[in-house]
């Protein structure tokens, strides 16, 4: 079925309606919605919005790496395993790992792969943190 409002006036009465957040909240009847009234109780996101989302959040986590002055010097195993850390945890948490820090600057990979384990992160990762370490130290993809 098709309606005569063309789909840009009917995108701009919804919106102007609706408003438009970027950040999740509980509309006025306390069910969570985000976007421009996009109500995620009841319809969730599509496969392509969680693609475009996931990308972003990677490109973020990138962003934030390349900053640092010794990540460039990782070999992309490496690289990898500090950009799946900051988009886990985020730059300010990632940045508390001050030992790993030290030892990734030194290229005590090995170390560095330790210190990674011994830490809260880890044990709430878990099978992640396993993962990552072995990266770390090995150089190489699972």
């Amino acid at each position: 079925m098709t309606i005569q409002a063309s789909n840009d006036d009917l995108k701009e009465l919804v919106s102007r309606h609706e408003g438009k957040r970027l950040d999740m909240y509980r509309d006025s009847e306390g069910i969570w919605t985000v976007g421009i009234g996009h109500n995620l109780e009841a319809h969730g996101i599509s496969e392509a919005v969680c693609t475009l989302i996931f990308q972003e959040d990677i490109n973020v986590a990138i962003e934030e790496c390349v900053k640092l002055s010794w990540f460039r010097d990782l070999s992309d195993v490496r690289q990898a395993v500090v950009v799946d850390m900051v988009f886990n945890m985020g730059l300010p948490r990632f940045s508390g790992f001050r030992k790993t820090i030290d030892f990734l600057k030194n290229k005590l990979y090995a170390s560095a792969a330790l210190e990674m384990l011994d830490s809260k992160w880890a044990r709430q990762v878990g099978n992640r943190a396993d993962r990552l370490s072995r990266m770390m130290e090995t150089g190489e993809w699972p």
